[in-house]
């Protein structure tokens, strides 16, 4: 059996290659099987992504996989083979391992540590599963690949820290309030990160989104978003005491929030604290409004900080997950080399055990018949005698199976016991 993954990634194709090699989830199943029944094909998996596309078969033994690859991507996307090998990645046999348990943990990833990467694969498998594409060998493998990954997310903490502004906004409001259920968010300005930022924070618990904007009718279409409340310009600072995260990303050359406001509203909510985070640049809100007890005032700069400190912190978390990955790589290939010799070893038993079965025959055509207790007594006897000889063979060839040159061992107990290829 051979093993190879062909593939282009964000680190090898810009997105005008990938988006040609792409594959839409509706037109997989017409490809796996267009894959799978290729001359020389036992399995097949294609991963589509934004950010990589990825096919992986297993083949026999006398076929060229990089060949049956390259033709099906050629035949399937139109595309020139000059210009696609440019840009392709193959990784065989014990690299293929290597890399599929890279990816399923996300250390391949744009961002390492993202979750989305594992579930893209996920689908995948279940998309190669459904049409039949994946029943043996391979499938094992992939759902080796999730225990990989689960053991890299538990062990190492690699997801655990925000590593854009908008999750970095959520972790430092958690740390603020505990909780964010039934906390209310303003918006102020209709800026993309704003709205990125209050996705997270509604989908971490909170209740209700006020939204305003100089332009009221941008403010409804942004509230409709979060099912919210959209809110005249000139009245936003008188709801602040109802609210406790302001997310404000103006585009106003000057400050549209100051200290004697927010001063002002923070006694109004008797000194329950408020979050404010500041995405403007130039920023909307005056630095001043930090100095307020119970305000926690967080500009661009704070929160890419923040970014940056969890990155360090993330990649440090990558480094162990490195090493995880490449022992869990080392027991797979140890696996797969016991598991190539286990045919050897269940015809040495055969074998002996046909041997014991005929000289067990003949006794008794010459000496038979025997009383129950004698032939039990024989069948304990020679299966003894049998398993203390195949004891120390068998043990060679697992010992052996892992070894760079066990195939020699193995070899040498083929020819001694006879047992055919």
């Amino acid at each position: 059996m051979k093993l190879l993954t062909t593939g282009v990634s964000h680190k090898t194709a810009p997105v005008e290659v990938r988006e040609c090699l792409a594959f839409r989830e509706e037109t997989l199943p017409a490809a796996l099987h267009d894959l799978k029944t290729r001359p020389g094909v036992t399995e097949a998996v294609i991963l589509s992504t934004c950010n990589r596309v990825e096919i992986t078969v297993t083949t026999e033994d006398d076929c060229d996989p990089q060949t049956v690859v390259d033709t099906f991507l050629c035949e399937q996307k139109a595309v020139d083979s000059e210009r696609l090998a440019a840009h392709l990645y193959r990784h065989e046999g014990r690299d293929a391992i290597h890399h599929l348990f890279r990816v399923s943990s996300s250390l391949d990833s744009m961002v390492v540590g993202e979750p989305q990467i594992l579930g893209q694969i996920k689908a995948a498998y279940g998309a190669a599963k459904d049409c039949g594409a994946l029943c043996g060998w391979l499938d094992s493998l992939y759902t080796r690949a999730f225990s990989v990954a689960k053991r890299v997310r538990s062990e190492t903490g690699i997801g655990q820290m925000a590593v854009s502004v908008s999750y970095a906004a959520v972790e430092l409001a958690r740390k603020i309030f505990g909780s964010l259920n039934n906390r209310t968010i303003m918006i102020v300005g209709a800026g993309k990160m704003s709205e990125l930022a209050a996705r997270h924070l509604r989908r971490s618990g909170a209740s209700h989104v006020f939204v305003t904007n100089r332009t009221h009718e941008r403010a409804v279409e942004m509230a409709k978003l979060f099912q919210g409340t959209p809110i005249e310009y000139t009245r936003f600072v008188s709801m602040l005491p109802e609210v406790d995260i302001v997310i404000t990303s103006s585009g106003a050359p000057h400050y549209i929030l100051h200290r004697d406001e927010m001063q002002r509203a923070i006694a109004v909510r008797r000194n329950k604290p408020m979050f404010l985070i500041d995405i403007a640049v130039p920023r909307n809100i005056e630095p001043a409004v930090n100095d307020i007890d119970n305000v926690f005032l967080y500009d661009i700069d704070d929160l890419q900080e923040v970014v940056n400190a969890n990155l360090r912190e993330r990649m440090k978390a990558a480094e162990r997950a490195e090493s995880l990955v490449a022992e869990e790589v080392e027991r797979t290939m140890a696996r797969m080399k016991v598991a190539e010799v286990t045919p050897v070893i269940v015809g040495l038993q055969e074998q002996l055990e046909q041997i014991r079965s005929s000289e067990l025959d003949k006794v008794r055509r010459r000496y038979g018949p025997f009383t129950p207790e004698q032939e039990e007594a024989f069948e304990t006897l020679t299966r003894g005698i049998v398993n203390k000889i195949a004891h120390g063979p068998i043990s060679v060839l697992r010992t052996q199976a892992g070894q760079p040159d066990g195939i020699h061992a193995i070899a040498a107990i083929r020819k001694a016991f006879h047992l055919q290829d």
